[in-house]
């Protein structure tokens, strides 16, 4: 199965789903973003992750709400309005959402957002809480994603 590429189609998040988000990204860095409708801080690290696509159009971002399948319909219209709407989205789709969290991370307990960072050997940093443009930007030059100005 291929990877999912607009925010039209987002996709149920079920046990084995991340596998399926690394498997896509081997060997490439890639940014995972966990947030939901109510959070706070979610749209400012959303509209700045976007920003920085424009500058960095190689960046890989994936969503994952942790809201419910039958929220897709703002999910799509929020990520819309933070300049994300081409990018890999994703919604919790499990009857018990803790499972899906064990699953990314047995020591993230549901706070949004999370962010990871993954190299490109998968090795990932975690990040709860608003994220910094400059960290977002050493990242991007540590991995070697390229800009706009380079080919």
């Amino acid at each position: 199965m291929s990877a999912p590429r607009a925010a039209e189609d987002v996709h149920p998040f079920k046990l084995g789903s991340l596998s399926q988000v690394l498997g896509a990204r081997e060997g490439q860095p890639f940014v995972l973003v966990l947030w939901s409708l109510d959070c706070q801080y979610c749209p400012t690290e959303l509209k700045m992750l976007s920003e920085l696509k424009r500058n960095h159009p190689k960046l890989d971002v994936v969503l994952i709400a942790t809201d419910t399948v039958n929220d897709t319909p703002q999910l799509i219209s929020r990520a819309e309005s933070y300049g994300m709407s081409k990018v890999e989205q994703w919604v919790f789709a499990e009857d018990m959402p803790e499972r899906l969290r064990f699953e990314i991370d047995r020591r993230w307990y549901g706070e949004v957002p999370r962010t990871y960072f993954y190299d490109p050997k998968h090795q990932r940093e975690a990040k709860t809480g608003l994220v910094s443009k400059k960290f977002v930007e050493d990242w991007l030059a540590r991995n070697s994603v390229p800009d706009v100005g380079r080919h």
